[in-house]
C-alpha cells in the first residue's frame, strides 16, 4: 500500500475522531504544517502486446507504484492511447523511448531463454521510460545494471538513487505535461 494512502486515511480517522475523544475542536491549518501535495503524473501502459509476459510487466509497473510517489504507471483503458507499449518479440529486450514517460518496451524472449528473470527484465525496462540509463557493470542491488549483474541476480526493485532520480525526473511536472508528451 502506498504511503500517500495511509496517510490521508489515517488523518481521515483522526479528523474524525477528534470531536469524539476531545469534544469540538477548530482546526486552523498553518502554512508551516500542510502536508506537502506531491502532483502525480499518470503513465498509461499497453500490455496486449507483451504476451507471455503481461504479469511480469504488472509486477514491474506496481513495484515502480510502490517506490515512487511522483508518477504512477497504470494500465490503459480501452479504446485509450498509452504513453507505453509493451511489446514481446523473440530479440533482446529493449527500450525505445520516444519521450519521458512514453515509448515502446520490447521484452525480448533471448534474455528469458537464457535464464534472465522476467520480473526483474521487466522493471528494468520500465525504467528506461521513467527516464533511467543502463548503469553497467553495476552490482544486483541496481535495477539498471539490467544484464551485468549476472544471471543469479532476480532483484526487480530500484535502489534508493535509482528511485530519486525518477522522483526528480517528474518533480514539478503537471500532470500529463512531460517534456515530449503529446
Amino acid at each position: 500500500m502506498r504511503v500517500r494512502t495511509l496517510t490521508g486515511g489515517l488523518a481521515a480517522v483522526l479528523v474524525l475522531a477528534g470531536p469524539l475523544l476531545n469534544g469540538p475542536a477548530e482546526a486552523v491549518p498553518s502554512a508551516g504544517t500542510a502536508p506537502r501535495q506531491v502532483a502525480v503524473d499518470v503513465l498509461t501502459y499497453d500490455a496486449s502486446r507483451a504476451g507471455e509476459f503481461k504479469a511480469a510487466v504488472d509486477r514491474g509497473a506496481a513495484i515502480w507504484n510502490e517506490s515512487v510517489e511522483s508518477v504512477e504507471l497504470r494500465p490503459a483503458g480501452s479504446g485509450e492511447s498509452a504513453d507505453v507499449r509493451i511489446v514481446a518479440d523473440d530479440g533482446w529486450p529493449r527500450s525505445v523511448p520516444s519521450s519521458q514517460g512514453g515509448g515502446t518496451v520490447y521484452l525480448g524472449r533471448e534474455a528469458m531463454d537464457q535464464g534472465y528473470y522476467a520480473i526483474r527484465v521487466a522493471a528494468h525496462e520500465l525504467g528506461h521510460m521513467l527516464g533511467l540509463p543502463d548503469r553497467k557493470a553495476g552490482p544486483c542491488s541496481d535495477l539498471m545494471s539490467g544484464a551485468s549483474a549476472g544471471l543469479s541476480c532476480t532483484n526487480p526493485y530500484p535502489s534508493a538513487a535509482e528511485k530519486a532520480q525518477v522522483e526528480r525526473n517528474f518533480e514539478g511536472a503537471p500532470a500529463g505535461a512531460l517534456l515530449g508528451r503529446s
